[in-house]
């Protein structure tokens, strides 16, 4: 390499200055916040949308739209931006975001709407990957505690506010205005991107795309979602319909791991599973993502039926959960970045999980609201100490040659887990119920014994014996399943204590350097080793990449 190529990346490995990271910040939490609030914003819209455009069979397809295509190009997003470089997908993606909120919100019917939310997951998948992706692009791994503790703070005040916002625009604009929304927000994360992201030219060979393990992983995990979504609700478990997606998702998951074992730019590498650290974390986040969706979606449901409050009152109640899990997701990664240390967080947040799941599980139809609260703080808190720091323990475990793909994989499989504790939950929650209600509600209370026909309103409507009867069997038909849960803690716990703590990276480094004890697996290493000169100076990225091809040749 001539001297004359040096100067404009004399030091390669060095962060950018602090302005400029805060202005993408802005950006990029800008993009995660379309992208965690459009998950929750519709959930107390969807009873005024569905009557106004005359679809309550088809009710369920506005969220599993876009969680089912969200999770789907999760992987594909992460692959490609470590291939052929995230900015431009990142802007595509929003792209992608906003054409779907208008087609959203111009529909004139549930079809029209539901395209609009699969475009928009279609585009959502990327937004929370990828930004995660580009800070560590920009952001070493010793630094990164801070700003990802943020980012886990933006996540809980998205499920607080969504539906806080939906009943808001519903009872006060227009149901619309929930996807107007996203038009001025995706416009300023864009032009955040432009105007501040400039990531650092690098060489690139022409991309390999793994067709074949995109379709089959699309095919796994569009038939796991939709089991997930159907089964113990709109079908039984053990019908034909669940029982055929159950053995299309195995069919595709098997085939999909065959394909990636000879693929070769495997959109979810199988090298990555090489890693103690990656599967342990990736574990602990899916068991997380049981606990969190399962509380999550049912909590708002629980709190309107047995504390008796509407849909708006319902979300001010979950506000002690983002109360606690904001202040603490930001602390703790302040204190990563002070410390160098992390193991310790998640060990702490999967026990005060399990104390949470507990108190959950203690509760009673006629105790105080603010206990209740109380409750969801702790379990907030918990998640406060966990979420960003596995995601911060998995970018740490790869070089940023394979950051996206990793974070993708591992926010794959945590979306995965929130797919199966809202589902399993849901139906362990609607089983105990219309048991409860069949020994509870006298006979000749006509429907009632269904609790479809149920209603916040109509319960208040009832004699006071019947309404203790209900409030009471929606108590203990919930409370139960979060004893259930609580195991998933204590397993979480055993495997978080076998991380190894590995030091966190305090440069930029993007290529891989082949350590002895990695020579017959993947070529990377996980500790801060930069790759030297045969002068004995630090190299840059493309001196790096010339001598590893020479090594391989």
């Amino acid at each position: 390499m001539s001297d004359q190529n040096v100067p404009h990346r004399a030091d390669p490995t060095a962060a950018p200055d602090h302005r400029s990271i805060l202005l993408v910040f802005v950006g990029l939490m800008t993009a995660m916040l379309l992208s965690a609030l459009d998950q929750t914003i519709f959930s107390t819209a969807l009873p005024t949308i569905v009557g106004e455009l005359d679809g309550v069979n088809h009710m369920l397809w506005v969220t599993t739209a876009y969680i089912l295509a969200a999770t789907i190009m999760m992987p594909v997003y992460g692959k490609l931006g470590d291939l052929v470089g995230r900015k431009p997908l990142f802007i595509g993606a929003i792209t992608l975001f906003i054409v779907g909120s208008i087609v959203g919100g111009l529909a004139q019917g549930m079809t029209e709407l539901i395209a609009g939310r699969a475009i928009q997951g279609l585009g959502g998948g990327g937004l929370m990957i990828l930004s995660q992706a580009i800070i560590a692009d920009i952001v070493p791994a010793r630094e990164r505690g801070r700003y990802m503790g943020v980012m886990g703070g933006v996540f809980a005040l998205a499920s607080v506010i969504g539906p806080l916002l939906g009943g808001w625009f519903t009872e006060s604009v227009d149901w619309r205005w929930c996807l107007w929304i996203n038009i001025p927000l995706g416009a300023l994360a864009i032009l955040s991107a432009i105007l501040f992201l400039h990531p650092a030219p690098q060489d690139r060979a022409r991309p390999r795309l793994d067709i074949a393990g995109m379709m089959l992983i699309a095919i796994a995990s569009a038939a796991l979602v939709l089991f997930t979504s159907w089964g113990g609700g709109q079908y039984a478990w053990d019908s034909p319909v669940i029982v055929t997606l159950i053995v299309v998702t195995v069919v595709a998951g098997v085939a999909f791991v065959l394909v990636e074992r000879r693929a070769v730019e495997p959109i979810m590498p199988l090298l990555l599973f090489r890693e103690r650290n990656f599967n342990l974390t990736t574990a602990a986040g899916l068991l997380m993502g049981i606990a969190m969706f399962g509380t999550l979606a049912y909590m708002p449901t629980y709190l309107q039926m047995v504390a008796q409050v509407n849909a708006t009152e319902a979300g001010l109640l979950m506000i002690p959960m983002m109360a606690a899990m904001l202040p603490t997701s930001i602390i703790v990664g302040r204190r990563v970045s002070t410390t160098g240390k992390y193991k310790r967080y998640p060990l702490l947040g999967a026990v005060i999980i399990g104390v949470a799941m507990y108190l959950l599980s203690t509760m009673t139809w006629d105790q105080p609201i603010w206990l209740t609260c109380a409750y969801l703080a702790v379990f907030g808190m918990g998640l406060g100490f966990q979420m960003q720091v596995l995601v911060l323990i998995v970018q740490n475990t790869f070089p940023l040659s394979m950051v996206g793909t990793a974070t993708a994989a591992n926010n794959y499989f945590r979306q995965i887990g929130a797919s199966l504790g809202a589902a399993v939950v849901g139906s362990i929650f609607t089983n105990n119920l219309v048991s409860l209600l069949v020994e509870r509600v006298p006979s000749g209370s006509g429907s009632l014994s269904d609790a479809n026909s149920l209603t916040p309103s109509a319960v208040l409507e009832l004699p006071q014996q019947l309404q203790d009867a209900i409030v009471s069997s929606y108590n203990d038909a919930l409370t139960p399943v979060f004893l259930y849960i609580m195991p998933l803690s204590v397993v979480s716990l055993l495997l978080l204590s076998f991380l190894k703590e590995v030091p966190l990276r305090t440069t930029l480094d993007r290529e891989p350097v082949i350590e002895p004890s990695h020579m017959d697996g993947p070529d990377y290493v996980v500790d801060d080793v930069e790759p030297v000169s045969a002068t004995g100076g630090v190299v840059g990225p493309s001196e790096a990449g010339d001598g590893q091809a020479a090594a391989e040749r």
